[in-house]
């Protein structure tokens, strides 16, 4: 039986992106030996994604370069953009206004980029 999920995040300066979660983010963490932190997410959903060119509701990912993809989610996508900019952290998409939510990204320590969303489609957290 599957029980979890992990997701891995691919970064140039692996100590400040760690740190950045610790500190900024506030997600809890266990070190794995060695300082290597492992986070606790809050609750996730996972969705699929069909490739393929011509979805106007689709962010560009090229402006996120890196390998991954990961959204973060909030209930208010502004006072979250003004909590987390009180702490330094640079945001390097405007918010936009999407039929499927308000989006937008910031900047991690190392360099790559995570979305942060505002959705408006239902969540199975919230059911």
């Amino acid at each position: 039986m599957i029980n979890a999920a992990h997701v891995v995040i691919y970064s140039k300066d692996a100590d400040a992106d760690r740190a950045f979660f610790r500190d900024v983010l506030r997600f809890p963490s266990v070190d794995a030996g060695h300082g290597w932190l492992i986070f606790a997410l809050p609750p996730a959903e996972v969705a699929l994604h069909p490739t393929g060119p011509g979805d106007e509701n689709v962010p560009d990912t090229t402006i996120l370069k890196g390998h991954h993809q990961f959204y973060l989610m909030c209930d208010d996508v502004e006072a979250t953009v003004k909590d987390l900019e009180t702490k330094g952290v640079k945001f390097i998409e405007p918010v936009k206004d999407l039929s499927w939510g308000l989006l937008t990204a910031f900047q991690l320590p190392g360099g790559s980029g995570i979305w942060l969303y505002q959705p408006r489609h239902a969540s199975p957290h919230k059911s």
